[in-house]
């Protein structure tokens, strides 16, 4: 398996559980809230904007306690050389990083991964609720009636709406996380900040969309399938409850 692929694979499950779960809580407590003020429609399950982008930061601040750590050992793999790697695989680098710099080594660059975690599942959330109760109006239906197709069609667009916003941010994140621990290493940045203005003044403002294209490319199919994934699991598990 190649190097920093074994991290994602086993925190990704992790991750996009946290996501839904804590959207989906979030989502529950407005809607008794609405139902308390006697708005939301008579179940109080249509949430108004600021209540869709409040969930998904919810979600996206919870993700990012995972997400941080596991992105940072991720790039940490990939990005160590080849020939003379530092790290024999996770559980290695972990240990290494740990005993070096404690948790917050582990945690290296989360200040700005919650700030990208936060602003994208706003975002991202406050998209695809809203498409979908666009197209449950227009049509008279009822959630577990919107076609697979159109579950597909709005994540792909949610998708989209998330690297729209964030991919600056992602920049940032990645190169917090593979910058140096201290001035001995090869660290170049003290804090984000100092990255933001450094980036911006050596490489331009174009620095900050490097890249973007074939990450817009990859967003719909994945995207798409994350939501198609988590309406499918939705009506099978009302099915068997009802």
């Amino acid at each position: 398996m190649d190097q920093g692929t074994l991290t994602p694979l086993l925190g990704i499950g992790v991750c996009v559980s946290i996501q839904f779960g804590a959207m989906e809580w979030s989502k529950r407590y407005f809607g008794q809230q609405n139902l308390i003020h006697g708005v939301g429609g008579p179940n109080g399950t249509i949430l108004s904007g600021p209540q869709l982008v409040a969930s998904g930061v919810f979600a996206g601040l919870a993700n990012g306690v995972v997400s941080g750590p596991v992105e940072h050992i991720r790039i940490r793999l990939q990005t160590q050389s080849a020939t003379k790697p530092l790290y024999a695989g996770p559980w290695d680098a972990i240990r290494k990083i740990y005993a070096i710099k404690g948790v917050a080594g582990i945690y290296k660059g989360q200040g700005v991964t919650l700030l990208r975690e936060s602003t994208g599942y706003g975002i991202y959330f406050w998209a695809y609720e809203k498409l979908m109760q666009r197209e449950m109006e227009m049509k008279g239906i009822r959630r577990e009636q919107v076609s697979p197709a159109k579950a597909v069609l709005f994540g792909a667009a949610a998708g989209y709406a998330l690297w729209a916003v964030i991919y600056p941010i992602d920049m940032i994140k990645s190169r917090m996380q593979t910058d140096g621990f201290t001035p001995a290493d090869g660290q170049k940045y003290k804090s984000t900040l100092h990255c933001v203005r450094t980036v911006w003044k050596t490489e331009g403002i174009s620095a900050f969309t490097r890249g973007l294209g074939p990450t817009l490319i990859r967003s719909p199919f994945a995207n798409g399938a994350t939501f198609l994934g988590f309406e499918m699991a939705n009506r099978l598990l009302h099915s068997w409850f009802q």
